[in-house]
Order: C-alpha cells, then sequence, then structure tokens
C-alpha cells in the first residue's frame, strides 16, 4: 500500500518533468511586435521584436503567451501575433551554412548574428537545415542558432 502511495505522488512529477521538458517554439508573424510585461495591451511595453524573431513558448493564457526570447528574457506576447512557422536565430558573429550536415561540406553562405534562418528540418547530429530569405537553403550547427 505505501509503494502505491508513493507512486501516486511521484507519477505526477514524472509528468510535470517531461512535459517542462519539452520546448514549444514559435515565430513572430507580423512586421514588429510589442512585447509586454504583463498579458495586457495596457502593460508596460518591453520592446519590440521584427517579424520571424523565434520564441519559445512558456505559458499560455487565454489570448496572450508568455515568452523567452533568445537572450533569456521573459515577456508576454498577443497570441495572434505569433506564427506556428519556425525560425532560428544566429547567436554567434557569423554561422556557416553548408549544403550538407558536415564541417567539410562546401560553404553556401554565412549569416550574421541575430539573423532569422527559417528551419526547415530540425534534424539530427547536430545540424538542422536552413532557409534564408533570399532562398538559399543548407544546414547549420545547432550550436551556432537559438530555437530548436
Amino acid at each position: 500500500m505505501r509503494s502505491r502511495i508513493k507512486l501516486l505522488w511521484v507519477l505526477p512529477a514524472l509528468l510535470l518533468s517531461a512535459a517542462a521538458l519539452a520546448q514549444d517554439y514559435r515565430s513572430v508573424a507580423v512586421p514588429r511586435a510589442v512585447l509586454f510585461d504583463a498579458p495586457s495591451a495596457q502593460a508596460k511595453k518591453l520592446y519590440i521584436v521584427g517579424q520571424a524573431y523565434p520564441v519559445e513558448v512558456i505559458v499560455v493564457l487565454g489570448d496572450w503567451v508568455k515568452v523567452r526570447d533568445s537572450h533569456g528574457e521573459l515577456a508576454w506576447i498577443d497570441a495572434k501575433q505569433l506564427s506556428p512557422k519556425r525560425y532560428v536565430v544566429v547567436t554567434v558573429p557569423q554561422a556557416e551554412v553548408r549544403e550538407a550536415a558536415a564541417e567539410t561540406s562546401r560553404l553556401l553562405f554565412r549569416a550574421e548574428k541575430d539573423v532569422a534562418l527559417q528551419l526547415l528540418e530540425p534534424g539530427t547530429n547536430g545540424w538542422a537545415q536552413v532557409r534564408h530569405r533570399d532562398g538559399l537553403s543548407g544546414y547549420v550547427q545547432f550550436s551556432k542558432v537559438w530555437g530548436l
């Protein structure tokens, strides 16, 4: 009986832990989106982000979503301003985008810090397939971008 009681306490904790590990990313769908310090248009405006900027969803509260940006900042955004279309943002001075998922593969282009790249495939082995807004697509290392 005691083991059943312990299991009843442990099971919800395990489920919550698994849910906490699953990350949900979205991207800004509008040209300019205001992020607030509370879930209200009357709240204090914190900053503005541009279209395609990726954010991690932390909490959904009705029409408002609490998000984290690539710098770890938390803010609220109107849910209507988010898209399920995934983007990543370059976090290093320059990220090399290659033809295949390998260091030895041909270099296609370099993306500067804070450039948003559309995520085509999350990939494996430390590489993600991305597309630049100019149409070029290739592979970038996970460690060079945020939003995966």
